[in-house]
């Protein structure tokens, strides 16, 4: 059986409003949350890119079709990157996804499939574009529950669930349990 080619992708195209400031730039033990979720998926995926935001390591992808879709969005805009590349599915995580386990690919596959405590973490084929396409241009709530439910993606319970930075008080609490890292 062929390895599937996966491309991994950053959604960072949020407007931070619970955060206060720019969270993908916010830092954690030195490195930002943005440098860290890719990090976390380059160990992962055959490539990464950022959706929503432009990164001066690896590719930005507008969101599709339109800005401050959520992360619907960026997803949409990563689906069709990876089809336009040759890729087979698109592994996402929010920007301050960065302690993913090491082996999520395997934990979601087959796709598609996402985090159940989390539906923004998923692996989606790039055969589900023409789904999104079709729900963005027709639902203005852009729910991802919604688009896994159109696709009948498989909800999975996670091995470990990924820390969750809304505020800067989530961020001290991760600086104070993890001293920094």
């Amino acid at each position: 059986m062929t390895r599937q080619r996966i491309l991994g992708v950053v959604l960072a195209g949020g407007r931070s409003t619970r955060f206060g400031s720019d969270k993908a730039l916010a830092e954690l033990g030195g490195r930002s949350l943005l440098d860290r979720a890719l990090a976390a998926l380059e160990r992962q995926c055959d490539a990464v890119i950022v959706a929503g935001r432009d990164h001066a390591s690896c590719a930005g992808v507008a969101d599709r079709p339109r800005p401050a879709m959520g992360p619907l969005g960026g997803l949409n805009a990563a689906l069709h990157h990876a089809a336009e590349r040759g890729f087979d599915a698109v592994l996402s995580i929010p920007v301050d996804a960065f302690d993913v386990p090491v082996d999520l690919v395997d934990e979601l596959s087959p796709a598609p499939a996402y985090a159940k405590d989390a539906p923004v973490i998923g692996l989606w084929p790039v055969s589900a574009r023409a789904p999104l396409d079709a729900l963005l241009a027709e639902d203005t709530r852009h729910s991802l529950r919604a688009f896994a439910a159109r696709i009948a993606a498989r909800e999975t319970t996670l091995s470990r669930q990924p820390v969750n930075i809304n505020t800067l008080a989530d961020l001290a609490a991760v600086k104070d349990t993890t001293h920094g890292l």
